[in-house]
């Protein structure tokens, strides 16, 4: 669905978040479902069938429903489902779209846009539908990422993947600290030893060459864009040595900073 521009998206009124009650259940139609259907499980127990496929159903239980998908479900009473469920079109040719079911692991981003969804469009305020549109947008794409992950994302727990990759935004964001892996592995929680593979197998370099690569990266901003002049450059971004700076900048970019100002 990446090729959907939000504003294909039709919505309907068929939208809740909802716990069901002990005795729900829901009945297989005769006719197939006749839109899309996000279907979202935040807690409970439960059975579903999908074309008569069977799933066992609790928490992080996601389902796309397609047009033509016939559907059943029923839940333990003892420990009824709460679910939210959003039924949409879309006006266009649609492709690339969301597997049918999967086992959301991480739930916090993908339930507060589901959230925020339900309560924007229920509120009826100024551009609700608009902004409903590019939630739903939001989580097509959120599904998608999710479908087709790198394995090297997997590897690691959910967990350990974000605090690397946190440490990583850190040094992108202060790219003129000077940066140490003792300093990085603390702040992530993790031995430098431990930090620096996973760091190496998550990001996809060491975390020295990442360091220099930020650097130089905003190096060739300020040079380009902010009117500075190579020594200047070099003093905001911690370099002592000017010709250690050009020297680096040339052997990471192919260029000297003088050819880039």
């Amino acid at each position: 669905m990446l090729n959907v521009p939000p504003s294909s998206f039709i919505l309907t009124p068929y939208v809740a978040k909802i716990a069901c009650e002990p005795g729900w259940k829901w009945q297989k139609r005769e006719q197939p479902l006749q839109n899309y259907d996000l279907f979202y499980v935040w807690s409970g127990e439960g059975r579903l069938l999908l074309n008569d496929e069977p799933h066992e159903i609790g928490k992080g239980s996601c389902f796309l429903f397609r047009p033509g998908d016939h559907t059943s479900a029923s839940h333990n009473p003892q420990k009824p489902l709460v679910l939210t469920y959003i039924h949409f079109n879309i006006e266009a040719e649609t492709y690339d779209i969301p597997e049918a079911y999967r086992e959301l692991r991480e739930t916090v981003d993908f339930e507060y846009l589901l959230s925020r969804y339900v309560r924007v469009l229920l509120s009826e305020t100024y551009a609700a539908e608009e902004e409903a549109k590019l939630l739903l947008k939001q989580m097509m794409i959120h599904l998608l990422r999710g479908d087709r992950e790198e394995p090297s994302e997997r590897r690691g727990s959910n967990h350990l993947y974000e605090v690397v990759h946190e440490a990583a935004n850190y040094v992108r964001q202060h790219p003129s600290l000077a940066h140490r892996v003792e300093d990085l592995a603390a702040r992530a929680g993790l031995s430098p030893r431990y930090f620096s593979a996973k760091f190496k197998e998550l990001i996809g370099a060491s975390v020295q060459s990442y360091i220099i690569r930020m650097r130089i990266e905003r190096a060739q901003h300020l040079l380009g864009h902010a009117g500075m002049n190579v020594t200047e450059v070099a003093e905001a971004l911690g370099y002592r040595d000017i010709f250690f700076f050009s020297r680096q900048f040339k052997q990471y970019t192919g260029k000297s900073p003088s050819e880039i100002r």
